[in-house]
């Protein structure tokens, strides 16, 4: 058994690689030859792979500084290069973790002007980011790592007042309206604190919607999809997907917007719906805001950026069994069929086709609309087991329902034992659907013969 703590007998500033490497080879040996190794062995061996990384990485920046680091790729704090550069709101670039610990101090001055900040919202600096990417590449230095910020849900008085002073302005004249519109587009995806900000006021969010009129919400485009897009950006934070359903003003206007506004718009408004439905109960306020025919319309339409966010919130709306029936009454089943056999979006769709399978009314409607030959083909064609699998689920359910259709079925599989195979290399549902189906078409048979 390869000896531990060889991290406390070698520090770590004067260890070689080469010793590293063969302590570690040693203990991985010995995890991979004894069944019952200790669990100090596993934890010792990530111990010296840890201190083999930062050898590597102060070995890259040995080399980074024996060549001439241009200025403006070092942190003006730490003067290193900059592994995660992010912009002040004096517009002065800074290495997040650096000017992170400058603001957590408690300073609200940019350590370069002296300038007094009006906000504290770091945004990252990509332009700056991709040249120093691309000025290691050309030298064979390993890029800096980018530090989390551990600080992200730490909100600052700064942070409430620059909220509050955007917010304030959906009450200002339009220009306003639009500037700080834009402004809070970007800080809500930039910024997961941003985003949980609003969970501190009970008035932000009506704030915040205040300039879209119920019935006239895309009066002006730009502004509607900028707010509309907040939204999104706000939903996807767990603790404002409650905040942002119950309130009487979102899941109407998201309706709205679904049905109106540019196909961002539209799209984002779907994206939003998609996104707050993770909840059961905004699965209910939403199922009961008419939001289905909409969705499903956009779906209809068939725009390429908005189809997906239609059928992601179809396909959640739908887990719930008051809102299958809605969606079933709203046409969903012939929309998803055309588009299916049309070759369009076939994995998400057929998950939604399989779930409202379930529902009377929509089997008979499948069955109807040809849905058992192109279920066929695609269980003959795909390469996709999970396509595969939900095929044969609806094809079972159909079978219980209509035994009209068992001839389609029984030909189906006669000329290219399609079910069989299925039956032998399927996954394990899948496999059991088929068996069942072959049994059941053997039994039909066997009963027409005695007959």
């Amino acid at each position: 058994m390869a000896k531990t703590g060889v991290l406390e007998t070698i520090p770590c500033t004067v260890t070689k690689a080469t010793e590293l490497k063969s302590e570690l080879e040693k203990l991985v040996k010995a995890i991979l030859a004894e069944e019952d190794y200790r669990v100090e062995v596993t934890d010792e061996a990530m111990k010296i792979l840890s201190v083999l990384k930062e050898l590597k990485f102060k070995k890259s920046l040995k080399v980074a500084d024996n060549k001439v680091v241009p200025e403006e790729f070092r942190c003006p704090i730490s003067r290193e290069i900059m592994g995660d550069p992010v912009v002040l709101a004096t517009g002065q670039t800074y290495d997040r973790p650096f000017i992170q610990r400058w603001l957590n101090e408690g300073h609200r001055t940019c350590p370069q002007t002296k300038q007094v900040l009006s906000h504290i919202i770091l945004t990252p600096n990509h332009l700056v980011r991709e040249m120093i990417s691309q000025w290691c590449k050309e030298r064979g230095i390993e890029l800096p790592k980018p530090v989390k910020d551990v600080d992200d849900d730490v909100h600052t008085d700064a942070d409430r007042g620059y909220l509050k002073s955007l917010l304030e302005k959906m009450s200002s004249p339009l220009s306003d309206q639009k500037e700080a519109a834009k402004e809070l587009r970007l800080l809500t995806k930039r910024m997961p604190s941003f985003r949980a900000l609003f969970s501190d006021s009970t008035d932000a969010i009506p704030q915040l919607l205040n300039p879209l009129s119920p019935g006239r919400a895309n009066t002006h485009p730009d502004l509607q999809e900028d707010l509309i897009t907040t939204v999104l950006n706000l939903s996807i934070h767990d603790n404002n997907k409650q905040l942002v359903g119950e309130n009487p003003l979102v899941i109407p206007l998201l309706v709205e917007s679904v049905k109106s506004g540019t196909i961002e718009t539209r799209s984002n408004a779907a994206a939003a719906l998609f996104s707050l439905s993770a909840l059961d109960s905004n699965k209910l306020i939403i199922g009961r805001s008419g939001a289905l025919k909409p969705l499903i319309d956009l779906l209809e339409e068939g725009h390429p950026l908005a189809m997906k966010d239609a059928a992601s919130a179809i396909f959640n709306l739908c887990l719930i069994l008051e809102n299958k029936g809605r969606a079933v009454q709203e046409g969903t089943v012939r929309v998803i069929l055309k588009k299916i056999m049309d070759c369009i979006l076939v994995d998400e769709l057929l998950a939604v086709l399989a779930m409202l399978a379930s529902h009377q009314k929509a089997v008979e409607e499948m069955g109807e609309l040809g849905a058992v030959p192109c279920l066929l083909g695609i269980i003959r064609e795909s390469s996709s087991e999970r396509n595969k699998e939900n095929c044969v689920a609806i094809l079972h359910t159909i079978c219980l329902n209509d035994h009209t259709k068992w001839r389609e079925i029984r030909e189906e599989e006669y000329a290219n034992g399609t079910l069989s195979r299925l039956a032998e290399s399927g996954t394990s549902r899948a496999k059991r659907k088929a068996n069942s189906i072959l049994e059941r078409l053997i039994r039909a048979d066997s009963l027409t013969h005695t007959a």
